[in-house]
């Protein structure tokens, strides 16, 4: 089956009215973009459909010649277990109704019934089958440790064992419809999950990214609903918006949480109703594209506060990531500075630089709020103005290996920012040498070079230190 249809698994409907099935086909792809659709109009044919294609949802009439939906019913709960079956019926009897459910059907419907009620229950139904088949995805990842198609994260430079996990998530959840929530501190490569999840995805169409902080509510909606010619002063023409862009593929929203409360409604709207108006239209159109979102804020502070919907919130909630920052996956600074070494070599036209052995270490006694995106500017500015064969650390080391400078209000200390102030006895200036000494060599993976240079002191000095403490001598440092 074409995996950019929606579902990614097929959707049998089976009744011996063709005019009732081009009009259930119809209903089904124009009001919620249900789209890989087979249709049979004899009974006897159904289990030989479902043995050679990939179905996952049979839409049964009860009434047929031959075999008749409550045979049809049986057959399939006992061959085909794992495919779900949704009764409509032209009768509306409660007996029927029961009988059915004991089988095994999923849902009944009667074929009179509001259309959106019908619609809601098949798409009700695909949910079901989805999230049972990533559960089953999920348990397997978790089980083998091995990735289905490690290609997809190759631009995510790693050998972090919750990066992995990430990975195996994502696999699992790609194919959703669903909406998939990555959070993480700035910088440390949300988007590149994303694009992870769209390659993953099999959609046919491209990955729409958009930026929604800073737009306020009317911006907001004119970016992803776009507009009709004359919906608002300067609207000279039509405007597709980002939605309609993203069709067959993905669209991410970045740093929803800055989203306005009217902006949040809107979103909420478009996720449970799978359909949206451009601005100074009253036809609505069909949402085509996976949604995929992403923060750098704590959202359950955020609908706890009152400045996040709640609603919004567990609706996002259903696939969720959280990307570890830097600071809890050291083990992978030699990778990536290798990576953006050769990378920054290679843009800035040079031959790429032999780091000092010492620089992994620099690296790992800091805790990078940036995260990814400051380490590789970093590693670009040291590469650009790299003269000798060996990378100099000098770079670094003016943001690394300073002493944090004092504020302006430095002068005016508060007694909170005093680290002995709550201690009963003091130490004595050699009790609190050994513990700097200790900490920095901790920090330093026992360089002493780089140990020193946290300490603001020469590494003689430092070496002096050591022996004395293995002497066992009380002296302050010179």
């Amino acid at each position: 089956m074409n995996s950019s249809l929606y579902p990614h698994f097929g959707v049998l409907l089976v009744d011996d009215e063709p005019a009732w099935l081009r009009s259930l086909s119809l209903t089904l792809e124009r009001s919620a973009g249900i789209a890989n659709i087979l249709t049979c109009q004899d009974s006897r044919l159904v289990l030989g459909l479902l043995d050679e294609n990939e179905i996952g949802l049979v839409l049964l009439d009860l009434t047929m010649p031959h075999l008749t939906g409550d045979e049809l019913l049986r057959m399939i709960a006992e061959r085909h277990p794992e495919t779900a079956v949704i009764i409509i019926s032209g009768m509306n009897q409660i007996e029927s109704a029961v009988n059915c459910m004991k089988l095994g059907a999923f849902d009944y419907f009667v074929k009179t019934v509001e259309e959106d009620r019908l619609v809601s229950g098949v798409l009700r139904a695909i949910r079901m089958l989805e999230l049972e088949r990533q559960n089953r995805e999920m348990s397997s990842r978790m089980l083998s440790g091995e990735l289905k198609y490690p290609q997809a994260f190759s631009g995510i430079v790693t050998s972090d064992r919750a990066m992995h996990a990430i990975f195996s998530y994502i696999e699992a959840v790609a194919m959703s419809s669903e909406p998939l929530l990555i959070i993480g501190e700035s910088g440390v490569g949300k988007e590149l999950i994303a694009k992870a999840a769209h390659t993953l995805s099999g959609c046919s169409g491209q990955l729409v990214a958009v930026n929604v902080a800073g737009l306020d509510d009317n911006v907001f909606a004119d970016t992803l609903f776009g507009h009709m010619r004359g919906a608002f002063t300067g609207a000279d023409q039509a405007r597709r918006g980002m939605i309609e862009e993203a069709a067959d593929g993905t669209l991410f929203l970045d740093e929803i949480g800055d989203l306005s409360i009217p902006s949040q409604v809107k979103l909420l709207r478009l996720l449970q109703e799978g359909e949206y108006f451009p601005l100074g239209s009253d036809r609505p159109k069909r949402l085509k594209a996976r949604v995929i979102v992403a923060t750098h804020q704590d959202l359950a502070l955020k609908q706890a506060a009152g400045t996040f919907r709640r609603d919004l919130y567990y609706r996002l909630c259903i696939h969720l990531v959280q990307v570890p920052p830097l600071r809890e996956r050291k083990g992978d600074l030699p990778l990536l500075l290798d990576h953006f070494l050769e990378e920054a070599a290679r843009a800035l036209g040079k031959k790429k630089p032999t780091p000092p052995r010492e620089l992994a270490d620099l690296l790992a006694t800091y805790t990078f709020p940036g995260n990814i995106r400051e380490l590789k500017a970093m590693i670009y500015n040291a590469v650009s103005i790299h003269r000798d064969r060996v990378l100099s650390m000098e770079a670094f080391l003016k943001t690394i290996g300073k002493p944090l400078e004092k504020t302006s209000n430095s002068d005016t200390k508060s007694p909170e920012r005093n680290l002995y102030s709550g201690l009963e006895r003091l130490p004595t200036f050699g009790e609190a040498a050994e513990l700097l000494v200790e900490e920095a060599i901790s920090r330093a993976n026992g360089n002493q070079t780089i140990a020193a240079r946290l300490l603001g002191i020469s590494q003689p000095a430092l070496s002096k230190r050591l022996k004395l403490s293995r002497n066992g001598q009380d002296s302050a440092l010179t």
